[in-house]
């Protein structure tokens, strides 16, 4: 039923049960009597609290290895980036660290040190407007609902509380190797070791070979991803690093720092290279591509509608998973999508026991003369 969720682009799990029920498609698909009801909303939540995260990266890793089987991932060249959603929490709602006040009492008590015994709405926000060096700081609040939501600003400029998705992207096939989910205040320097340790277990499945020092595969990430410790962790290690460079004035101060200076040096003359620039340019289509997909153009989950970072990693790795399967299902039959597949009129289907194509059709035949051909589907080996 999640899988439902990213091919519908539905966000929630009552908007899934409330589609799997009003479609008689779904419903045979979910392999239910028409007398049968569609299992509630809350069996969803239940099942995804008693099974643990590992269990839910095994079936994630399973469609990695589908991929792998018809050839889709290559794993010589990953792109990193990483996202924002909004979380499940109110930011109005968010609470002092030290007092336990809301941001609300807290302007009452600033209206009563001005002199205002009764302050009324229209004073606490005139107050707001007019007060200097105001911030919501993650230090200093945090949600009483969702404690792992952090303040952040979205790629809109909005400020919510969010959480950040990082995605490990094969740039030859745009199949996401990797997906996790992290605390919104995190830097990207802080998040790339965990989100390339998923990759690389990911990757071991790979029939070639997993990155390794003497076989290293590319990296390719933005100018966030740009820090001396990430690039002296990625010498001479699994990974080749083509992070992009931010311009800055002045010169280098190295202060004998040896392996910083090699490593910055050996990442840039990389990234000048023609195959860097081609990389980095790839790197911007193929795993923005996998956000869009994901949260806002099919799967719809740049509003997120559960609590804490564990219930929205395995909700995530069930949603990237089926982006994944949209991959395969356009390589084997051209269609992303169940209902693309549907509206198709012409499905070309593989099938490795049949060795000649065969092409099925519809023939209207009126009398001794053919009328009309229509073709149905075009069944043909992959070799």
């Amino acid at each position: 039923m999640h899988f439902v969720g990213y091919f519908e682009g539905i966000d929630s799990e009552r908007g899934i049960e409330w589609r799997c029920a009003d479609s008689l498609s779904l419903r045979e698909f979910l392999q239910l009597a028409p007398h049968e009801s569609v299992p509630d909303h809350s069996s969803l939540s239940r099942t995804r609290s008693r099974l643990p995260l590992a269990v839910h990266e095994e079936v994630f890793a399973w469609v990695i290895k589908l991929l792998v089987k018809a050839g889709l991932v290559l794993g010589g060249r990953t792109g990193v980036d990483a996202s924002t959603m909004e979380a499940n929490a109110a930011l109005r709602t968010s609470v002092r660290r030290d007092t336990g006040g809301s941001y609300r009492q807290m302007l009452a008590r600033m209206a009563k040190e001005s002199g205002i015994d009764a302050p009324t709405a229209e004073d606490l926000v005139r107050l707001d407007r007019q007060r200097k060096d105001k911030s919501l700081s993650n230090k200093d609040w945090r949600s009483p609902v969702d404690p792992e939501a952090k303040v952040a600003k979205r790629k809109d400029g909005r400020t919510h509380l969010a959480y950040q998705p990082e995605h490990a992207v094969d740039l030859d096939s745009g199949a996401v190797i990797a997906a996790e989910i992290h605390e919104a205040d995190q830097g990207d320097t802080t998040t790339l070791s965990k989100t390339l340790r998923a990759a690389e277990d990911n990757l071991k499945q790979v029939p070639r070979t997993p990155p390794r020092a003497d076989d290293p595969a590319d990296l390719v990430a933005d100018k966030g991803y740009f820090s001396r410790d990430v690039l002296k962790e990625l010498d001479g290690g699994p990974w080749r690093s083509r992070i992009a460079e931010p311009k800055r004035q002045g010169l280098n101060v190295w202060n004998g720092d040896h392996e910083a200076r090699r490593a910055v040096y050996n990442n840039r003359i990389r990234l000048g290279s023609l195959v860097g620039k081609c990389l980095g340019r790839q790197r911007t289509e193929v795993v923005e591509r996998s956000f869009e997909h994901t949260l806002d153009r099919c799967g719809g989950m740049r509003r997120v509608w559960l609590r804490g970072r564990v219930n929205v990693q395995k909700r995530y790795l069930l949603h990237v998973a089926g982006f994944n399967l949209g991959l395969l299902m356009r390589a084997k039959i051209g269609c992303d999508t169940p209902r693309g597949w549907a509206d198709a009129w012409l499905v070309a289907i593989w099938s490795d026991q049949i060795p000649t194509p065969i092409c099925l059709g519809l023939v209207l035949c009126l009398g001794n003369q053919t009328c009309l051909i229509m073709p149905l589907a075009l069944i043909y080996s992959r070799d």
